[in-house]
């Protein structure tokens, strides 16, 4: 469906009465990208898909009317937080119009352990206000300063605090979830329970995120450091143990190998060239008996004070998918995976596998009853043969690969069609309008 050359946008902006519109083809362009240029194979696909109209809702109310008027001129939707996201979740591929949930960013209540919010709050601002009555949220993604709670509910999956709570899609992190539809009616449902399933990381195609109500986690006085080895996998097995500390506290155990390291610059004074590094949030209560698991494996705390070293960013700003976006501000040849190893004994053989070729990085998470390995390692781009070579390798060693090198829904994570979400799309979308193009379920 390609509806732009028949649409007549300044009209339909005119149809939106007192929503805030633009059209500015800068802002346009800024308000349809993401991070997708962290994949070589992507910023080839996408690299040219605009929006040809954003609109920015306050409301519910408002929400419905856009939905209305998109229903009546068959013109596609593509729902954006901040844009923060990698495989370009928000990057409309039929054009249309950009719904930006910035302005719909009200925490509608705060109570211990609960929240209730619109999609647009952002993280670290939400945090600021759960921390006075002892409460914080229980995972955010690197981009927490800037992210938007809707944006991780829709398109993200894990991060900081994964560790205790798993994915944001294990049953219990998402209680409650608003959304207007875009049948010939539009209309808001509810959903609770296991019902949230069905806008959990589905890229905005299953509704439009009105209201999100989310569990919170009790808050600690985290103290960040960096650790220093001079082994890989004995990081990784100091990392493994620390996550395996039912009672040590933490929030963050993520794992460098020692080229890496140097493209963080905020730190160079605390990793020394050629040291493999451990960066972590643990508890402040805790740090007696993390030392002692420091010493154990022969590690080197080199500070703990991540202010002084990163002039006031977080250590969590060099974790996750931030490791890529520092590396790739050295290298732009490079880029990166989504590997599940599950074991360290997996770990390593992929490890001496890869060889100069892949840049070894762990993020520890939770998986059901247990602590594994998760990696976004680095990997020097020559191909995208050679990259799928890889992702063979990897998945034919056991290794469960989350590509971040496709848009669609089914072929990044899932690696299924699931037919839950679709027949819930056909029922609130049935024209397809919501971000067309990401869900290859419903296309086919």
């Amino acid at each position: 469906m390609d509806t732009n050359t028949e649409i007549d946008y300044r009209a339909i902006a005119a149809e939106f009465k007192e929503i805030e519109t633009t059209s500015d083809r800068d802002r346009l362009t800024k308000l349809s990208l993401d991070y997708y240029h962290f994949s070589p194979v992507l910023t080839e696909q996408l690299q040219d898909k605009r929006g040809e109209l954003a609109v920015f809702p306050t409301t519910e109310a408002e929400v419905l009317q856009i939905a209305q008027v998109c229903v009546e001129h068959k013109i596609p939707l593509t729902v954006r937080g901040a844009g923060t996201g990698n495989y370009g979740q928000c990057i409309p591929l039929q054009g249309g119009i950009i719904l930006d949930t910035s302005k719909m960013n009200q925490i509608l209540s705060l109570k211990p352990g609960i929240a209730c919010i619109q999609p647009g709050v952002r993280m670290a601002a939400f945090d600021k206000q759960a921390r006075k009555i002892g409460w914080e949220l229980r995972m955010a993604p690197s981009t927490y300063r800037t992210a938007t709670i809707g944006g991780f509910i829709g398109g993200g999956s894990v991060g900081m605090g994964s560790i205790n709570y798993g994915q944001i899609s294990d049953r219990g992190n998402l209680r409650r979830v608003r959304l207007v539809t875009l049948e010939q009616q539009p209309r808001v449902l509810e959903l609770q329970g296991d019902e949230v399933q069905k806008v959990l990381h589905a890229y905005g195609t299953t509704g439009i995120i009105t209201e999100l109500e989310i569990p919170l986690a009790p808050a600690y006085p985290w103290q960040e450091a960096s650790v220093i080895f001079d082994d890989l996998m004995t990081a990784a097995s100091f990392g493994q143990a620390l996550s395996d500390s039912n009672g040590i506290v933490k929030k963050l155990v993520s794992i460098h190998e020692a080229p890496i390291t140097r493209y963080f610059t905020a730190l160079q004074d605390y990793i020394p060239e050629g040291k493999h590094c451990a960066l972590l949030m643990v508890s402040e209560y805790d740090f007696g008996p993390f030392q002692d698991l420091v010493k154990e494996y022969g590690g080197e705390i080199t500070y703990n004070n991540p202010g002084e070293a990163t002039k006031g960013n977080s250590l969590l700003e060099f974790t996750w998918n931030h490791t890529t976006l520092h590396a790739r501000k050295c290298d732009r040849n490079l880029t990166y995976l989504q590997t599940f190893y599950f074991t360290l004994e997996r770990l390593e053989q992929l490890y001496r596998w890869g060889g100069d070729e892949i840049m070894i990085h762990l993020e520890f998470l939770r998986a059901g009853a247990k602590a594994v390995p998760a990696g976004l390692q680095l990997i020097r781009y020559t191909t995208e043969s050679r990259l799928n070579e890889i992702i063979r390798e990897h998945e034919s060693q056991g290794a469960f690969i989350a590509n971040p090198h496709v848009y669609t829904i089914e072929d990044g994570g899932n690696k299924q069609i699931d037919p839950q979400k679709v027949a819930f799309k056909q029922q609130v979308d049935p024209y397809g309008l919501l971000n067309p193009g990401k869900m290859r379920g419903f296309h086919n």
